[in-house]
């Protein structure tokens, strides 16, 4: 029962950086491995911002024994001197006090990732203890902090343990943080050596000269790797669309690669874009703002499309290779096949919402639309482009053909569901509740386990979409391909969306949309065939969360009245010893083996079942490995199973469990 007796006396202050501690999930989203990396990030971040806007050229990371990690640069190092209102070092200030930096104002950061001033500090308050190094005017400044138990259990964040002092003489600037994440938060998260490399790739991809350095110094005991990466591309972007692209075949060798910029006293702005055409049939775009990405587009992208579908179209006119009757190609015709990376550098950012997922400024589309055009309609000028440019027309040209062919088979499709629904009927088993925000679908591999499940879900919530055989492979294929494919078809008309380019999430009738396949090599291919149908054609649904891969048990131990379900090998070894030798162990070796009320009780019932959500942790690379596993390109992909072949995870779907 609530205290009614609510007084100022009940309100907690929450002083320096005890709220960090407090709520560590309102400043880095959560305390597992995705949190430990964050504030890894947010050190990483600071030194690549020095970068970014001309201060060093070098960014060193190591890791170290007992989850320790070490972020060096070379830029100017940060401020020793006092703060005139704090009394304080700069050093002191950036690493205990929130909502402090010199990224507020546009006098030492031209341009910044992080605009709220958290991000030091939090790491700080995060961590068992800090070390901050600073090299400036010759001399050498250390500075350490750490976080205590207190007797009556309590713990004070990120507090000074010993003040700044110079501590040696030093050539050149710089700042170097040493800190060991507080195990009483993260608990037994480690930093990964992958999702580390990978985030520095495309930081070094995206400021181009940039040298990030990344070594693993981590002993065996503690898991380490022993390698050591070191990330630099002159090229910057369009090496980055390059890479993404070698196991594609390409309409041309190297991206076409355009900059501008407007730099005043009032205003600095920068766009750099690089794109490169393929023979594939799905376009990929990649947009960053001062190094954050811009998933959900935003008026950047906006510009970048209007500017692209403009100047081609101006272009193909005044060589004739568009006809003075024909009409204008559009926008989807000459970005079929396309990879691009747009990125901006700007002051003022405005993001919608909280995830700084879409750019909002609405003056960047026109800045962006504006240089691009100029800038592009000049390079296509020059010598050399011209094949280049007459084949991005002439795959255009074909592609408005396919849409027109498309549109038309789409309308058919169209009529005749609203005549009788053929293509959903004996196949979906509906659910009868009408309330899509709890509503399931559950798409079964194979007749045998559709029957059971049909058996064992909640009709009232519960949907069962059976598979015949596996579903097409749409790396391989056009649009009016996938259209015809019965399987396909009837998945986009239960789900209700529609498909790219006239995708639509709020026809979505589903909140959960569950793979649920056999947990051999045939469920493993038929999971990556729909994960790669969604995220070419309905990436969304990935993107805001209602994908999951539904998780049957593998083993089923039974002794006496007692009955223990594993879902892998571990769990069984665990669940065997508790039971002792004569318990009865039974292999799933599909979902047709289990009976409906074993269905239902280990995978359909929402109380007891394990779902694994599947999110995209960075949708370019993603893209890469769906060319590489899904494509066309053999040799790539046997070099990529040879090196990495881990079935239980996927290297770019990022699976988060359990979720209910």
């Amino acid at each position: 029962m609530a205290n009614h007796d609510y007084k100022a006396s009940n309100i907690q202050v929450l002083e320096g950086l005890d709220a960090v501690r407090k709520r560590p999930g309102m400043y880095i989203g959560t305390t597992g491995v995705d949190g430990l990396h964050h504030i890894l990030w947010e050190i990483i971040d600071n030194s690549i911002d020095e970068v970014t806007n001309g201060f060093g050229d070098t960014v060193t990371v190591e890791l170290l024994d007992d989850g320790v990690a070490r972020v060096s640069d070379n830029g100017r190092g940060v401020p020793v001197d006092k703060h005139p209102g704090l009394k304080k070092s700069g050093v002191e200030v950036v690493f205990t006090q929130l909502h402090a930096g010199s990224k507020f104002d546009n006098s030492q950061y031209s341009y910044s990732g992080g605009l709220h001033g958290v991000g030091a500090s939090v790491t700080n308050a995060l961590s068992e203890w800090l070390t901050v190094e600073v090299k400036r005017d010759g001399s050498l400044y250390k500075m350490e902090f750490y976080s205590p138990k207190l007797g009556n259990g309590a713990i004070k964040s990120g507090i000074v343990k010993s003040p700044l002092t110079v501590i040696g003489k030093a050539k050149g600037t710089g700042t170097t943080v040493t800190f060991k994440p507080d195990e009483r938060v993260f608990g037994d998260a480690t930093l990964d050596y992958n999702t580390i490399a990978r985030r520095m790739r495309v930081m070094a991809y995206l400021n181009g000269g940039l040298t990030i350095v990344l070594d693993d110094r981590r002993t065996a005991l503690f898991g380490g790797t022993d390698r050591r990466d070191v990330f630099f591309y002159k090229g910057g972007i369009a090496d980055y669309v390059q890479y993404l692209n070698e196991d594609k075949k390409t309409l041309y060798d190297k991206p076409l690669f355009v900059e501008g910029k407007i730099d005043t006293k009032t205003e600095k702005f920068e766009v750099a874009v690089a794109i490169q055409h393929t023979e594939d049939y799905s376009e990929n775009i990649y947009s960053y703002v001062n190094n954050i990405p811009t998933p959900e587009g935003g008026t950047h992208e906006a510009g970048f499309k209007s500017a692209l579908t403009k100047v081609f179209n101006d272009y193909a006119r005044k060589t004739n290779q568009l006809k003075e009757k024909q009409a204008a190609l559009t926008g989807d015709d000459y970005r079929e096949g396309m990879v691009a990376i747009i990125t901006v550098k700007m002051q003022n950012v405005q993001f919608e919402g909280q995830t700084k997922a879409k750019l909002g400024n609405p003056d960047v589309r026109l800045k962006v639309d504006s240089l691009v055009s100029e800038k592009l309609s000049e390079l296509l000028l020059q010598r050399g482009y011209k094949a280049v440019a007459e084949r991005i027309i002439t795959k255009a040209m074909g592609a408005a053909k396919t849409r027109d062919a498309t549109r038309r088979a789409k309308e058919l499709s169209r009529q005749q569901n609203k005549l009788s629904g053929l293509n959903l009927v004996g196949k979906l088993a509906s659910c009868s509740g009408k309330n899509y925000a709890i509503n399931e679908l559950f798409i079964v591999e194979g007749d045998s386990a559709g029957g059971s499940a049909k058996q064992a879900r909640d009709r009232f919530f519960q949907a069962i979409l059976p598979l015949k055989g596996k579903p097409l492979n749409v790396e391989k294929k056009s649009l009016a391909e996938i259209l015809k494919n019965e399987e396909i078809a009837t998945l986009i008309s239960a789900l209700g969306t529609g498909i790219e380019p006239s995708f639509d999430i709020d026809g979505l009738k589903y909140d959960k949309i569950i793979i649920l396949a056999d947990a051999d090599q045939d469920g493993a291919h038929i999971r990556a065939l729909l994960l790669t149908f969604f995220f070419r054609y309905m990436r969304k649904l990935i993107t805001e969360g209602h994908v999951y891969i539904g998780m049957p048990p593998l083993y089923r131990l039974q002794k006496k009245d007692e009955i223990l379900y594993c879902y892998d090998d571990a769990a069984l070894a665990e669940g065997q010893k508790k039971m002792g030798k004569n318990a009865l162990l039974q292999r799933f070796k599909g979902l047709g083996e289990m009976n409906p009320e074993q269905l239902w009780d280990t995978t359909m019932d929402p109380a007891n079942r394990t779902l694994t959500r599947v999110t995209i942790e960075d949708a370019a690379m993603a893209d890469k490995r769906v060319s590489v596993l899904m494509g066309d390109e053999v040799d790539a992909r046997k070099e990529y199973i040879y090196r990495y072949a881990n079935f239980n995870k996927v290297d770019n779907f990022k699976i988060q469990t359990p979720q209910q």
